[in-house]
């Protein structure tokens, strides 16, 4: 197992924050490394002398943590454990698997003396109630997967050496993963990675975006997801992906491509880059270009 990769740029911006009345709101792709980031964080307040009374994790993830469990529930057992007349720090991990999680959040950043930190694996965490209760009150820290250095640095790369053959290695970064986990498989060959990512798009596919949005036509939203992937850097609108779909007799309503196309940005599975006009200075509706997450999950589409 690879050592952890101090992520210095996100793990700089959340102690910027510190003690700071505003919610630290860490959103990204599952796996991306949000936990991780709130560990490395939480490992720095213990340098600090921090007592492990003051530190509350809570991992929605894990059934114990949120089974029975309703928001209120929640909220009188942290604050129970609040330490008095001192700053109390909240991690709150994958918090949208919690039933009205923003009248916990609410309730916890209205308590004197509390640090809230939570993660979230939808951008919709932050078009919801949360966003109107907390207006002005919480930053949002966006986490991509490892850039090309991290990812030299989790393989323990030496770059000092001037015979590295950057351009084999980048091949590598770019084909196999740039997710924390797909380093820690490559000693396991290269079908343990397919394995981890045919896993992971499945489980984003189907517990973050059929299942929440109720999508019925999986094979449509497929054959999207597959358009997108074959076109990344092109500009698409949905009426034009409907028209190329249906010239391939896949007949797919422009008004339904649209709705998946925001749910797979909302699952930060990609990215849209709007067109900008520059004599104008503002952003055009249309057209816009997508580009997935990571590449390597190109290999399981």
């Amino acid at each position: 197992m690879i050592e952890k990769i101090r992520r210095k740029y996100y793990l700089d911006k959340l102690l910027s924050y510190k003690d700071k009345d505003i919610i630290k709101v860490v959103t990204g792709l599952r796996r991306s490394g949000k936990s991780t980031l709130l560990q490395m964080f939480r490992d720095n307040l213990s340098k600090e002398e921090v007592s492990n009374k003051q530190i509350q994790f809570y991992n929605f993830e894990l059934p114990e943590n949120f089974l029975n469990k309703s928001w209120d529930k929640l909220y009188f057992e942290i604050k129970e454990k609040l330490q008095p007349n001192k700053m109390n720090y909240i991690f709150l991990d994958e918090i949208q698997n919690i039933a009205d999680f923003e009248k916990l959040v609410d309730g916890l950043y209205a308590t004197e003396n509390t640090d809230i930190y939570i993660t979230g694996s939808n951008a919709n965490l932050l078009s919801s109630e949360l966003a109107t209760l907390l207006s002005g009150r919480y930053i949002e820290i966006s986490i991509l997967p490892f850039s090309f250095s991290e990812y030299l640095q989790g393989r323990n790369i030496d770059i000092s050496n001037k015979y590295l053959n950057y351009e084999a290695l980048f091949f590598e970064y770019v084909n196999e993963t740039s997710l924390p986990k797909g380093i820690d498989l490559r000693e396991n060959g290269y079908d343990k990675i397919y394995e981890y990512l045919d896993a992971l798009y499945a489980t984003i596919i189907e517990k973050d975006i059929t299942q929440r949005h109720k999508i019925y036509d999986k094979r449509a939203f497929g054959n999207l997801v597959k358009f997108l992937a074959n076109n990344i850097g092109n500009k698409v609108s949905p009426s034009s992906i409907s028209k190329a779909l249906k010239a391939d007799n896949q007949n797919i309503h422009h008004n339904t491509i649209e709705k998946f196309i925001e749910y797979l940005v909302e699952s930060f599975v990609f990215y849209r880059v709007n067109r900008f006009d520059i004599k104008g200075k503002k952003q055009l509706a249309t057209l816009e270009k997508y580009y997935i997450v990571d590449v390597g999950l190109l290999n399981v589409l």
